[in-house]
């Protein structure tokens, strides 16, 4: 398995055994360059995308789903258009998990309150969302995320035990963190790029390509294009016999006692 810490091992093996090499044979220096840049290069790869499990292992799908189900997940919110996306939801009879921002919460506790009362599911996004999170060290991003679910514990009496790292990425920090929360990390395989353009044909065509069972959905409840796609979305999975299910129900697992590892 391809992780931070085989090709870390695997790249420090291959520096020792060139220093050793390099000893009693006349190797170019320009070799040490080249396997570090591919060292950092495979780092930053597998840091970018979540479904690489390179940090941490992510749910991004059920690939053994065979029935027409799939979830939707919500991103950045609680925000005015959460209540629109709400009444979407409602009118379709979806079921959906929003991925909450600590500042947001504290900004419109009134809308994460509705959230829950229709019977979503709340997952931790960070308390900041900075551009920066990738950077902070372990004690930063444990404090962040127990921020952030001390503000959603006070609307539910359960534990929050969902997390998704803001833009999808993963650090050694952030493994070290979720070792210290015992939260669970949630991705997605169709990802509806609405957060990088407000094109809803091409939002739309985005999703109902890469559409098929077992599949987990992001998009975004701060736009109001997001919300004009959700709407197509919704009937074109209605027209299709698609069901949307909480990701509690999509993984088979209870998404706030989950077991701790």
């Amino acid at each position: 398995m391809i992780t931070h810490k085989n090709i870390s091992l695997f790249f420090i093996f291959l520096l020792l055994l060139l220093f050793l090499l390099k000893i009693s044979l006349a190797i170019n220096e320009l070799w040490f360059l080249i396997i570090a840049l591919l060292w950092i290069g495979i780092n930053a790869f597998g840091s970018a995308r979540i479904s690489s499990n390179y940090h941490v292992k992510a749910f991004c799908s059920n690939p053994l789903e065979t029935e027409k189900k799939i979830a939707l997940t919500f991103d950045d919110g609680p925000s005015i258009y959460t209540l629109e996306v709400l009444d979407l939801l409602k009118k379709y009879n979806a079921k959906a998990t929003f991925f909450c921002i600590g500042k947001n919460i504290e900004t419109h506790p009134e809308i994460l309150q509705k959230v829950i009362d229709e019977g979503h599911l709340v997952g931790n996004h960070s308390y900041s969302h900075s551009k920066f999170f990738d950077f902070y060290n372990a004690s930063t991003i444990t404090e962040e995320i127990q921020k952030t679910d001390a503000l959603l514990e006070k609307f539910t009496s359960r534990k929050i035990n969902l997390f998704r790292p803001p833009y999808g990425v993963t650090t050694p920090s952030i493994r070290r963190a979720l070792k210290v929360t015992g939260h669970k990390t949630i991705g997605w395989n169709i990802r509806s790029l609405d957060g990088g353009t407000k094109n809803q044909d091409l939002i739309f065509n985005r999703l109902i390509k890469h559409i098929s069972p077992g599949g987990i959905v992001l998009l975004h409840d701060t736009r109001k294009h997001s919300v004009l796609v959700l709407e197509q979305f919704l009937q074109f999975l209605q027209q299709n016999n698609y069901q949307v299910v909480s990701i509690e129900e999509l993984l088979n697992l209870n998404a706030y006692e989950i077991e701790r590892g």
